[in-house]
């Protein structure tokens, strides 16, 4: 697919004609003809807009666009359209100043195309997001961790970061208030070492605790189940478990230290992630205006895109400071099983 293939110079915004007449006559409707932003900017000025190259768009309609197709009456939308002002929306988070540079699209339709862009999106979700499906996977992944610094056996790593929201009123609303005292969503993450997206959970209000989103997830479950061979990283605020290790708090020898070090250095990977994922995709650095039903939403569907982006190569985002995740507060002394198992991995490894 070609820039020129874009189906956006014939579309067109309804526009009322005012006749000086006494008596009303039917309304007549002009057309404006609106100009694709793959012709109207340059190759760095677009992906400064839209968060992906020219080209990364164009790959991004031929997977999304078929499903955002409509009848073309009443002055619909195309369906590059509808994901470049999607991009656009999510990427910079400026729908007011940008809103003249939206093509005079008005603020209702811009709530509208961003929604149904993420549902065509996320109905793709598991093609993207995915934990290893069999142990040839597991081990690619492993291998991948390995290479970082040594750590072996790690098949993700774990760590929940916060979107801001908008203040939620009635009983719950003091829920989604967090330790930094705003109103959040506390989404839980695991990254493979590609800084790829794995799992997502959503749902949780900000102060949730880390260890309790990933005590009731699904992903626990099948880590209980011995579904995988591999193991997670995260960090003090997640209990020690044979399939969760966590840094030693206190250590007391070469090796625990040693371990701590490797343990940072591989974990990291997940911090990076975050980081990567709200430099491209701003509103999830300075939050949202929407429903509680959209963030959510979106928050998925950036996630898929993100995956995307590395799946294509896309040049990263500078990371600024204030991206950058902190630690968990409260930590959680490891005993029993886990911090045996631990010890004994420690001991053989390091």
């Amino acid at each position: 697919m070609s820039i020129r293939d874009i189906e956006s110079v014939e579309e067109v915004v309804f526009m009322d004609e005012i006749f000086d007449c006494e008596q009303p006559r039917r309304k007549k409707k002009s057309y404006r003809a609106r100009v694709s932003p793959l012709e109207m900017y340059s190759d760095a000025e677009f992906r400064r807009k839209y968060r992906f190259s020219k080209e990364g768009a164009i790959k991004l309609i031929d997977l999304f666009g078929a499903q955002l197709k409509s009848d073309g009456r009443g002055g619909k939308l195309s369906p590059d359209l509808q994901i470049l002002t999607a991009l656009r929306c999510w990427g910079r988070n400026e729908v007011q100043d940008d809103s003249a540079d939206l093509h005079g699209i008005s603020q209702q339709s811009i709530t509208n195309v961003c929604r149904r862009v993420a549902l065509s999106i996320v109905q793709k979700k598991q093609m993207y997001i995915r934990m290893p499906a069999n142990l040839d996977e597991e081990v690619q992944k492993m291998n991948m961790f390995s290479d970082i610094c040594g750590f072996r056996s790690v098949v993700g790593c774990i760590d929940c970061t916060h979107i801001r929201i908008p203040h939620v009123p009635g009983n719950e609303g003091h829920y989604y208030i967090n330790r930094k005292n705003f109103p959040s969503l506390n989404v839980q993450v695991v990254c493979d070492a590609s800084l790829k997206i794995m799992d997502i959970v959503t749902r949780w209000y900000g102060s949730a605790h880390d260890s309790r989103i990933f005590n009731e997830s699904a992903l626990k479950l099948k880590f209980e189940g011995g579904q995988f061979h591999g193991r997670l990283l995260g960090d003090s605020g997640y209990a020690c478990t044979h399939y969760l290790f966590t840094p030693v708090l206190r250590p007391r020898s070469r090796k625990e230290v040693r371990y701590n070090a490797m343990h940072v250095r591989t974990r990291n990977s997940v911090e990076r992630c975050f980081g990567v994922l709200k430099s491209r995709f701003r509103c999830l650095q300075t939050g949202f205006r929407n429903s509680l039903e959209n963030i959510k939403l979106y928050i998925v569907a950036l996630a898929i895109l993100h995956n995307i982006a590395i799946i294509f190569n896309e040049e990263e985002f500078p990371v600024e400071e204030e991206v950058v995740e902190e630690q968990e507060l409260q930590p959680i002394q490891a005993v029993g099983r886990g911090a045996a198992v631990r010890a004994a991995f420690i001991e053989e490894n390091f």
